[in-house]
């Protein structure tokens, strides 16, 4: 039987749910890190990606490019973000919801003892993803994968096609690069003082 991406998708598109699961298993730490580098919540990027996935399943007869299957999933991870935004500005507008109202004990229950502290760590997390955020897709995408992600090296290199080599070689240059970004940020803003 083929597994190549096409032939998954052209049996998911007849209907067949396991070939559609494992273009799921294929893709997910790569759609569920593109979405936490957005959001910077590991609990929004994850529900996120359950909905991309539903809406994928929804609509895979609509994919005409069998080899675009990673592409058009994407612009429905960018879909679902952005509504996902634009419900989240109606609820700001609209005010406190039952829900928000419910969950803020959990909120204050999880803050650490030093809220100075847990008020630093936020901004640096936001300050390195905003940071990631900009460099080329050649780094961002293997940083991505293997520190939001988790995923090995092996899981990565099937991702992104590539050797353990070139791997680990875009994952130091774009540690590296990521660290001087970080460096001049940080001198940036104290010449700002």
């Amino acid at each position: 039987m083929d597994d190549s991406e096409e032939a998954l998708v052209l049996r998911s598109q007849g209907g067949d749910r396991r070939a559609f699961e494992e273009l799921i298993r294929r893709t997910a730490r790569l759609v569920y890190a593109k979405l936490y580098l957005e959001t910077a919540d590991a609990h929004q990027a994850d529900d996120l990606s359950q909905e991309t996935f539903l809406t994928a399943w929804r609509s895979i007869g609509q994919l005409h490019e069998r080899s675009g299957f990673r592409p058009w999933l994407f612009s429905i991870a960018r879909t679902v973000l952005i509504d996902s935004m634009r419900r989240d500005s109606r609820k700001k507008r609209g005010g406190r919801t039952g829900r928000e109202l419910a969950e803020f004990p959990r909120l204050v229950a999880d803050a650490t003892s030093d809220p100075a502290h847990a008020a630093g760590a936020s901004e640096e997390r936001e300050r390195v993803l905003e940071l990631l955020r900009t460099l080329p897709a050649e780094y961002r995408e293997p940083l991505m994968l293997r520190y939001i992600a988790g995923a090995d090296y092996e899981e990565i290199g099937k991702q992104l096609g590539l050797s353990n080599g070139s791997l680990r070689g875009l994952l130091h240059r774009g540690m590296n690069r990521l660290r001087e970004e970080l460096r001049r940020a940080k001198i940036g803003s104290r010449d700002e003082s």
